[in-house]
């Protein structure tokens, strides 16, 4: 099982894509930590990117194929993946298609995860988490028993990211939106195109995800 999870930052995408994982033994494939990964091994590839990183470039999209087609090849043909926020462009879609065939695979899902823009903005400037050991909290949705103090380490000391904010939320959503664009219409023309409501509960989001993958 091969798929396609999109979605603006804040979706949910990470949450349950750690759940495939768990649940179905799929890898998670997402670029920017695989070339963080090539980066510090010291991969060829890796040593590559780092050039085009240090001299203030953008990564090719022929060096992600490159970090795609290994870990596919070091994965082997019968763990599913995951692709996290990749493809982007038209470019990048159809040579994830080129990659995917290489190795015997094809593509069965495009889930994206819908979202309502003001609720978003409202999930994602209400997080915060302890500053002493990284529980997550928010402030409607999950505050912590007693306000000011961390349920788990008893912590006064909490923090916010600093782009937590609603203009750079917007940004986002915006950016997903260009991006996310183009690729769709392909993937539609083939029927492989479903679509969740990510702003049900963490729960709810998941039993639908699992019900796309029974069908195929």
């Amino acid at each position: 099982m091969n798929i396609i999870l999109l979605g603006p930052p804040g979706a949910g995408k990470g949450t349950q894509s750690a759940r495939l994982v768990e649940h179905h033994g799929m890898r998670q494939l997402s670029t920017g930590d695989m070339l963080r990964a090539a980066v510090k091994a010291g991969t060829p590839v890796g040593i590559k990117a780092k050039e085009v990183m240090d001299r203030g470039d953008l990564v090719s999209d022929e060096i992600v194929s490159e970090l795609i087609d290994a870990e596919l090849t070091a994965m082997g043909p019968e763990t599913g993946a995951i692709f996290d926020g990749y493809p982007r462009t038209e470019a990048q879609a159809e040579m994830l298609d080129g990659l995917l065939a290489k190795h015997g695979r094809s593509l069965d899902h495009v889930i994206e995860l819908g979202v309502d823009e003001d609720a978003l903005v409202e999930r994602i400037t209400g997080r915060f988490s302890c500053a002493e050991c990284g529980t997550l909290y928010h402030d409607t949705a999950n505050p912590p028993k007693v306000e000011g103090v961390c349920d788990e380490c008893g912590s006064t000391e909490f923090k916010r990211r600093p782009d937590d904010n609603e203009e750079t939320v917007r940004n986002r959503m915006g950016v997903y939106r260009k991006e996310t664009a183009p690729i769709l219409p392909g993937y539609e023309a083939r029927g492989i195109v479903r679509r969740v409501d990510g702003m049900a509960s963490i729960d709810d989001v998941t039993a639908a995800i699992d019900a796309i993958l029974e069908e195929a």
